[in-house]
């Protein structure tokens, strides 16, 4: 272990058992420090997503209640040391039900973030705001991407489309937050009944609603939910109520834009990826992208 890592966790904490690896990716390593209260989480973020300390640690000052405890965290060299969390959804199978309970709470949060977008944006979080997305968009479609001709097609015929919908979402009044765009049963946390969001480094500030892209993908996917199922409507119902009254048909065209936004946003992942570690990313990307054109038929 690198020395000035451990120098620094000891100066916040007092680990009585030897640090330990626990994940090891490009876009980061996570080291388990255990400590006499409790295993504690240390985090090293890559440039790609080097704001993720100082982003945790304002939405933990604002949100306390549903997002990881920042121990404490270092903006320059992008360290993040983090209190247990508990254990994330997924263990317990995904339950649907649990989604009904969090995403209000996220709604809420989002919408009490719109206020800060500025400041985050200054601060290096990612720019995927609906003025910017055409753009953005374009540069992704003249990538070589994992995908067949036709469905390439398909994505090059969509461009002027998604400029009229991202008029048309603006137009709606809504306004852009942060956007977690990795909202999925490994990144959401429960101990004894506190639901907490974890691990923000893949967000980004763009429509809110499109964090649901993400939800309802691995819904289907882990759950085996059909597209169709009462599930969706209910989840979704839940997400909007903190939102008020009449966004239904808007939540249905940010779920469109907010496919092709992430997979816009999954380009700036694969780009900071070392070659080796590009052909494991592709797999899911392909996915990520056709889940997109989906949309777009």
């Amino acid at each position: 272990m690198d020395v000035a890592v451990e120098e620094w966790i000891r100066a916040h904490v007092v680990p009585v058992k030897p640090i330990e690896m626990a994940h090891d990716r490009p876009w980061a390593q996570v080291m388990r420090v255990p400590t006499a209260d409790g295993d504690v989480w240390f985090k090293a973020c890559a440039p790609v997503q080097a704001f993720e300390p100082r982003l945790s640690a304002q939405l933990f000052g604002r949100w306390p209640d549903r997002v990881a405890e920042v121990l404490a965290y270092d903006e320059r060299r992008a360290w993040l040391l983090l209190a247990d969390a508990g254990r994330p959804v997924g263990a317990l199978g995904n339950p649907p039900e649990t989604w009904r309970a969090a995403l209000p709470l996220y709604a809420e949060l989002q919408r009490g973030e719109a206020a800060y977008v500025e400041q985050h944006l200054r601060r290096g979080v990612p720019d995927l705001r609906l003025a910017a997305l055409p753009e953005r968009y374009e540069e992704l479609v003249r990538q070589r991407l994992s995908i067949g001709s036709e469905e390439l097609a398909v994505m090059r015929g969509f461009t002027a489309r998604l400029a009229e919908l991202c008029e048309d979402l603006a137009a709606r009044g809504v306004p852009e937050s942060i956007q977690h765009d990795d909202l999925h049963m490994a990144n959401l946390y429960t101990d004894r009944g506190r639901l907490r969001v974890l691990d923000w480094g893949d967000s980004s500030i763009s429509h809110p609603f499109a964090s649901l892209v993400v939800t309802f993908r691995f819904l289907e996917e882990r759950n085996e939910l059909a597209p169709d199922q009462p599930w969706f409507a209910c989840l979704r119902d839940a997400y909007l109520e903190p939102w008020g009254a009449g966004h239904r048909d808007t939540f249905d065209v940010a779920m469109t834009v907010g496919a092709v936004a992430h997979a816009v946003a999954s380009l700036r992942q694969r780009r900071a990826l070392p070659a080796t570690a590009r052909a494991g990313f592709d797999e899911d990307f392909a996915v990520v992208l056709r889940r997109a054109i989906a949309k777009m038929r």
